[in-house]
């Protein structure tokens, strides 16, 4: 957990996730706007009403647009806002079973069959010593109760910390694979969203009581030290055992109304003062 005391205190609701939601709220009405220009008989006539809502709050401008589109059309608005973000959608029983990703892909596994627990760890961390990546050994119980947590609770939102306040990166669990991705990106590219980070967790050494985890990031979205924070405040969330944190987590998955994601920041501070 060291790697967050790195980290400076915040006290305040991340200013970058306002002023970049808001801008994505100007950048939306902007188009709506010239599209009501175009298609809209009776904009000459409310004009200057509907331009300084544009302006001076954009995100009711949008909500009031959607209004009428909705009751104009059966369809449902494929717009999605950001507190319909907090509700994930639970997997399909359909979905096809994504494949695990295999040690034999990345490392010869011969090198590691006759070690004991202790050179194992030894050799897996020595490996990625110097590779652009960032590696762990967990235990047999750590693995089972993150993969246990995480068919429970597949999609969740971690806080990372900024420059500027906190940035939420939003997690989904693929078979041995944890994906992450910006919040933010989710909202303009959805299920297409490119990754920021992705662990992958190898189960061939399970024999010997240990499980390997590689993660691959983005280094021009996260700097070594973000990811092996959102590694770490994985673990916190998926393979230890906390009573506050396992709410957080049936909260979202379950009651998507009573989650409030300052607790997440909440939570994380009152790491950083221990």
């Amino acid at each position: 957990m060291a790697c967050f005391r790195s980290f400076k205190r915040i006290d305040f609701f991340p200013t970058f996730l306002k002023r970049s939601i808001k801008m994505s709220a100007m950048l939306r009405a902007e188009e709506v706007l010239d599209e009501m220009k175009n298609k809209n008989p009776y904009y000459e006539k409310y004009a200057s009403k509907i331009a300084k809502l544009q302006q001076t709050s954009p995100q009711e401008f949008l909500e009031r647009v959607d209004k009428v589109s909705q009751a104009s059309n059966p369809i449902k608005s494929t717009e999605r806002n950001y507190s319909e973000l907090l509700k994930p959608k639970m997997p399909s029983s359909t979905t096809t079973e994504v494949a695990h990703k295999k040690l034999s892909d990345i490392m010869k596994l011969e090198l590691l069959e006759d070690k004991n627990v202790d050179d194992v760890k030894h050799i897996w961390l020595e490996y990625h010593k110097n590779k652009d990546v960032i590696a762990a050994v967990l235990t047999n119980d750590q693995y089972d109760t993150l993969i246990k947590r995480g068919k429970l609770h597949p999609v969740f939102l971690l806080p990372l910390p900024r420059s500027e306040g906190y940035e939420f990166i939003m997690l989904q669990f693929a078979a041995n694979t944890v994906h992450f991705t910006p919040l933010l990106a989710y909202q303009v590219h959805h299920e297409n969203a490119p990754e920021c980070l992705n662990m992958i967790f190898y189960t061939e050494m399970k024999d010997k009581g240990l499980v390997l985890m590689r993660g691959e990031f983005d280094h021009q979205v996260l700097s070594p030290q973000e990811a092996q924070c959102l590694a770490n405040e994985l673990q916190l969330y998926y393979s230890s055992d906390d009573p506050a944190r396992s709410k957080l987590l049936e909260n979202f998955t379950r009651k998507p109304d009573s989650f409030k994601h300052m607790d997440l920041i909440k939570q994380l501070e009152e790491i950083e003062l221990k």
